[in-house]
């Protein structure tokens, strides 16, 4: 990596000189030009560390800056998504298609090639701001080139041959959308599902050793029984010791030799000993002490990344007059790129929250707290503790006393005691269904009476306590919805409309409200929420792989199964479909399992999850076998591993998640930390003022009425100053800054001892070392 000068040289040399004679004006503008350039390029920093994209494609002059700041736009992003999920939904329409999706051949060509000349738009950008060399470097974007060509000559060949050939390749069209950048968390994903390959794979490799030894074993002791059809052959024992391990032809596999000689059972239970309970949970353990140790490192590398993104920005916006910290005016002039829909109140607040030292220049020190605070929502503290501070007395008494009784641990209990006996009463009536009609044409009384109760509670809180307070609590939200459903529900059953009678199960969801009772529970929840968007990730990344199965799976299986195929494999019964005569009636014997094809996307998804979740996946593997080749077995085999390797990398994130959070709680005893992250900070009148002059003076008038109204509160209520609250949800990064607080600081001390070194190493590569100290790594603007 580039330091000092030679990094974002599309700036203007900031080192500017006062000319013997000039124009004054010329001098200003320039200067102000100087100053704008610095500001967009500390944003670009700022932005490139957030986003922990590396800083080799940081734009390099005027041209690819402009690229730079086409291509970093939301329009630009849409567009990328919108075009990678075009070039996937084109495998409902192209053979095999979705009966009722089916398109033409001309037409689905075109679309793709279509798509494909966006990509090549997209594309042509990024070499315009990275430049070619760069552009060479970037192995995620070579790898998308790759593709798109390979997908350009075969979408050119279908629509001059004006039919579809076997395009396996189009198993590869998820890379675009794992390019887009709204998908970096399943970037994220594939990097540490790619790390944690190497210990995997080696319990892998011992898995599959004791697997060949047991099916050599296995050939030898059983494949003298005729009637033992699992271990006639070796390919036969391998396949079905691998089927074994899923559990899914258990004890079937075993049947067979147990009948001939009952101590045969040994070796299956030994089989199933080592492989299943021991090696199998000795391969979660591998990986999750793997994704343990990946996860801490990845914390370690975007906090050094950012930290170094952060000390960029800071030589971009100091002066030579001041030196020592960053004024306002280049505070704001950085947040009009940075965030340019800040409105100029919480510019100001952000600058202050930074300003530990409480002096006019935020330094190096309190700058490194930048995108802590950054995402801070700053809102006006109200001078009243309740909402009914300011009503008469006699309605401020009534508003109090059922404040005091909503907050009440009576109240509390007595709430939880309703929604238990409601679920008791949920169950017994449930029970006693006897199926049919479950819904009765009238009311019943408990639904209007336990209603009627969850109504009162809701008016209660939120009289008591405002409706602002009351919603923004993530629980009484959640009381709020339910209760709603449940007046819907009645609405449903008092007016008969039968399609919306699914709203009444909904009910059921009350008792949700107990898991907080326990502090166990709460804490399992809480790490739910956390993961619900990183679990939304994971679950994407796995339906990428299924895209991919899915695409190969249609081009060598569709057409394939069918009612009544397999007649000569041992599954056939569950492909049979047969009418016969019983008496005056025909009945229908129906095997159901040819439903599981690949005849279509939408079916090889339904039988790609059947294949994720394992009971009985052998029946639709030896189907698919008996009517194409033995061979079709490693397609099965693989899509297993692959599948395994992710549910365990799946299961090992929630397993650290979990374990990450118990270990901060115990750490953490007695802190209060469910409020998220809240900073409070005062303005007086005369800073205000003081910030307003700094907006005319630099003519941003439009900039100056969210200012105006802070002032216009202050006279209202006669105060000289106002205090206001910055709020954020508490991330898993805050958490590890406070798990890991003693050994980031010897993170921030090796990564100094390491800038130091490299710069040092591209300043002074002869060895002369000497005057480093006394040079700044960047040139600064002369105000």
């Amino acid at each position: 990596m580039q330091k000092g000068a030679d990094r974002g040289s599309y700036d203007i040399v900031n080192d500017v000189s006062s000319p013997a004679t000039g124009d004054y004006h010329s001098q200003q503008r320039s200067a102000r030009h100087n100053w704008e350039m610095n500001y967009q390029e500390a944003a670009i920093y700022l932005q490139e560390g957030e986003n922990n994209d590396k800083f080799f494609t940081h734009p390099k002059n005027a041209k690819a800056l402009a690229a730079y700041l086409f291509v970093h736009n939301h329009l630009f992003y849409l567009m990328e998504l919108i075009t990678a999920l075009l070039l996937l939904l084109l495998s409902l329409c192209e053979a095999p298609a979705v009966p009722i999706l089916r398109l033409g051949i001309y037409i689905h060509a075109t679309l793709e090639l279509f798509a494909l000349v966006v990509v090549v738009f997209e594309l042509s950008m990024k070499m315009r701001w990275m430049g070619f060399y760069t552009y060479m470097r970037h192995k995620r974007t070579l790898v998308k080139t790759c593709v798109l060509l390979v997908q350009f000559v075969e979408a050119i060949v279908v629509l001059v041959r004006q039919t579809s050939h076997v395009r396996i390749t189009r198993a590869l069209r998820c890379i675009f959308l794992v390019d887009c950048r709204y998908c970096g968390a399943v970037r994220r994903n594939l990097r540490q599902i790619f790390q944690s390959l190497p210990p995997f794979i080696d319990i892998l490799l011992l898995l599959l050793f004791f697997m060949v030894i047991f099916a050599i074993l296995g050939f030898y002791l059983f494949s003298s029984n005729h009637s033992d059809p699992y271990f006639s052959t070796l390919e036969s024992s391998l396949v079905n010791l691998f089927v074994l391990l899923t559990t899914s032809n258990f004890p079937d596999v075993m049947m067979p030799s147990y009948s001939r000689n009952p101590w045969s059972c040994v070796f299956f239970i030994v089989y199933l000993s080592i492989e299943l309970y021991f090696i199998m949970n000795l391969l979660l353990a591998v990986v999750f002490d793997t994704f343990s140790d990946i996860e801490k490192r990845k914390f370690k590398s975007l906090l050094l990344h950012k930290r170094t993104a952060i000390q960029h920005a800071y030589r971009l916006l100091v002066s030579k007059q001041r030196p020592s910290g960053i004024s306002f005016k280049q505070f704001e002039g950085l947040m009009r790129f940075y965030k340019p829909r800040m409105c100029a109140r919480e510019r100001y607040l952000t600058f202050k929250a930074l300003n530990q030292s409480n002096t006019t220049l935020v330094s190096l020190k309190d700058f490194y707290n930048f995108y802590e605070v950054v995402g801070l929502k700053w809102k006006a503290k109200r001078n009243r503790e309740h909402w009914f501070d300011d009503l008469p007395r006699t309605a401020f008494l009534i508003f109090k006393g059922i404040n005091i009784l909503v907050k009440s641990q009576a109240f509390q209990y007595a709430m939880y005691t309703v929604v238990a006996v409601n679920g008791i009463w949920i169950l017994i009536q449930t029970f006693m269904l006897q199926g049919g009609n479950f819904f009765p044409r009238d009311v019943p009384w408990s639904y209007i009476v336990f209603l009627t109760i969850y109504g009162v509670e809701l008016l209660l809180k939120t009289t008591g306590l405002g409706p602002i307070e009351y919603l923004s609590s993530g629980w009484n939200l959640f009381d709020f919805s339910v209760t709603l459903f449940a007046f819907l529900g009645l609405l449903a059953l008092a007016f008969n409309m039968e399609p919306f009678y699914f709203i009444v199960v909904l009910r059921p969801l009350q008792l949700l409200r107990l898991f907080k009772l326990k502090k166990r529970y709460r804490n399992v929840l809480d790490t739910m929420f956390e993961l619900f968007p990183r679990m939304a990730s994971l679950g994407l990344t796995l339906l990428i792989f299924y895209y991919s199965f899915a695409i190969v799976g249609m081009e060598f299986f569709s057409g394939v199964v069918y009612p009544n195929c397999c007649n000569t494999s041992r599954v056939a019964d569950a492909y049979r479909w047969v009418n016969h005569m019983v008496g005056n009636k025909t009945v229908v014997e129906e095997g159901y399992y040819y439903l599981n094809n690949f005849d279509n996307i939408l079916n090889s998804f339904v039988t790609l999850f059947e294949l994720t979740v394992v009971n009985d996946w052998y029946i639709i593997m030896e189907g698919v076998t008996s009517q194409t080749s033995h061979w079709s077995r490693l397609y099965f085999m693989i899509f297993y591993i692959v599948t395994m390797v992710v549910m365990t990398i799946i299961v090992a994130f929630i397993l650290e998640a979990f374990v990450f959070r118990m270990n901060y709680t115990r750490k953490n005893q007695g802190s209060e930390e469910d409020n998220g992250i809240v900073l409070e900070k005062e303005i007086s009148k005369e800073e205000m003022a003081g910030v307003i002059e700094l907006y005319r003076r630099n003519c941003a008038a439009s900039e100056i009425a969210p200012l105006q109204k802070v002032i216009a509160q202050m006279d209202k209520y006669e105060q000289t100053s106002m205090l206001f609250l910055g709020r954020r949800s508490r991330t898993k990064s805050d958490l590890s800054m406070k798990m890991y607080e003693e050994e980031i600081q010897e993170w921030y001390e090796e990564h100094s001892r390491k800038e130091e070194y490299q710069w040092q190493e591209d300043v002074f590569p002869s060895g002369n070392r000497m005057l480093s100290s006394g040079l700044r790594q960047r040139s600064q603007t002369v105000i």
